[in-house]
């Protein structure tokens, strides 16, 4: 096989396809790396035949272009964000996904614009200061991709590198640092690009999915948009009340309340937000890539195939290896999002009760929807090393239930005061006793308090705003 036979897709001659792709790729080092594959006992032509490529010219010059366009949009960045919108939009638009019209718009603005009012009644956190939405889902998807980024960035670059270092060995050693790949990149380059298009591939397939499923932008728990507004895709609401007994203007009141609970405690517990999103990023960042399973994961993957990646990612192949300390962390996320959730299933409930028939068949059926989770959440599981849904909703809900027997909703809500007050493991587990607990450990801190204060010389029963 000579450096000069430069065959292109699509070309007669008698070239294999395979060859002629990987002439394309690789140009004059394509001989050394076809030389390699056969020493190293590699058929290229059985791997070609078993990956699928085409020999008709016309399907191989769009394998070409396909390669091509990949090179060439993918960038340093562990995700090919521009890849993952693209695709994003696609799939959003699988189906139809036309304007909202008029009425459409008003139904939900007037939704949310009732659900305010009735909140008012249950809980002293005020409305949001952002403005009402009614999205299709389109505009989801590019109202809330930057904060995807924000949660698959960190576990795709730990996963990009243990990628490289486990596909990098099926190069030929000591490859010339100057073989030629298009544009000039060096092989390693190449295998983070490919990683690249395969997350950005399924960030976009995800986000697309997941915007015909989603009603509003903290179904999920985590809240989507840098300054929180309420919004409803109109589209999946009416989707979600076909079939059902309620009438579709209760569903959509129903919806608006929950949509509008959260978007009031996400702007109002300033921290909550920063919070959630940064305990995500050191869970992610904190994961441990377990590099020998991940090297015989892809023992069997031809590298340049990026479907059979992509399929691989989707089915867990490349899941993170969570360590105890990883898992100590997780639990505490988990808790965050089951108080969440559980805050909101319980004050837009409350909020809904003396206007709403099917209030309680309603509360049940979101319960068991977001235990049950979705395709989309589970790809984003296997991205993330996580599951976005809380496990314990249930015992949240009846938490905050009990604090509002207790206490009143005004003490339920200043909860929210500060994260070093919020509820532990202990509390779910327990709900009835969460007062007393709380009762000691007010005490516990007013002693630790005298005690500092008696060191200092100063009077521990002075008034400290005095």
């Amino acid at each position: 096989m000579s450096p000069d036979n430069s065959a292109v897709p699509g070309s007669d001659g008698g070239v294999p396809a395979w060859e002629q792709v990987m002439r394309a790729m690789l140009g004059e080092g394509a001989d050394e790396a076809i030389r390699e594959l056969q020493e190293r006992g590699f058929d290229p032509g059985a791997m070609a035949a078993a990956s699928g490529l085409p020999d008709d010219p016309a399907a191989l010059q769009q394998v070409f272009a396909q390669v091509q366009a990949l090179l060439a949009a993918s960038g340093d960045d562990p995700v090919n964000w521009q890849m993952a919108h693209d695709l994003a939009r696609q799939q959003a638009a699988a189906g139809g996904d036309p304007s909202l019209t008029t009425a459409q718009t008003r139904q939900v603005l007037d939704a949310l614009a009732v659900a305010e009012l009735w909140l008012d009644a249950a809980t002293d956190l005020p409305p949001s200061t952002g403005t009402p939405r009614a999205w299709s889902r389109a505009e989801w998807v590019e109202a809330t991709l930057p904060t995807w980024r924000t949660l698959t960035e960190p576990v795709a670059s730990s996963l990009s590198v243990a990628l490289v270092g486990a596909l990098g060995g099926a190069l030929p050693d000591g490859a010339p640092e100057d073989l030629a790949l298009p544009g000039g990149i060096e092989p390693s380059q190449l295998l983070r690009q490919l990683g690249s298009a395969v997350f950005g591939m399924q960030v976009g397939q995800a986000a697309g999915t997941l915007a015909h499923e989603v009603f509003g932008t903290t179904d999920i728990g985590l809240p989507l948009l840098d300054r929180p507004a309420p919004a409803l895709v109109a589209a999946n609401v009416d989707a979600f009340a076909e079939g059902l007994d309620a009438p579709a203007e209760e569903v959509r009141l129903f919806l608006a309340l929950r949509e509008a609970a959260a978007t009031r405690l996400f702007t109002h517990v300033p921290w909550l937000r920063a919070h959630l999103l940064a305990t995500v990023e050191a869970y992610a960042r904190g994961i441990t890539i377990d590099a020998d399973q991940l090297e015989e994961a892809v023992r069997s993957i031809d590298v340049t195939d990026t479907a059979a990646l992509q399929q691989a990612l989707s089915g867990g192949v490349f899941a993170p290896h969570t360590t105890p300390a990883q898992k100590a962390a997780l639990e505490r996320l988990e808790t965050a999002l089951a108080l969440v959730e559980g805050w909101v299933d319980e004050v837009a409930t409350t909020a809904a009760l003396p206007h709403l028939p099917h209030t309680m068949a309603l509360r049940e059926m979101i319960r068991r929807r977001r235990a049950a989770g979705g395709p989309a959440e589970q790809t984003f599981a296997n991205l993330v090393g996580l599951e976005l849904r809380p496990r314990r909703l249930r015992d949240a809900a009846a938490l905050w239930a009990q604090i509002t027997r207790d206490n009143g909703a005004t003490a339920r809500d200043a909860v929210w005061d500060h994260p070093d007050l919020l509820p532990g493991t202990e509390d779910l587990d327990d709900p009835a006793g969460y007062a007393t607990r709380r009762a000691t450990a007010v005490d516990d801190a007013a002693e630790v308090d005298r005690a500092l204060a008696e060191i200092l010389g100063e009077d521990p029963n002075a008034d400290p705003t005095a």
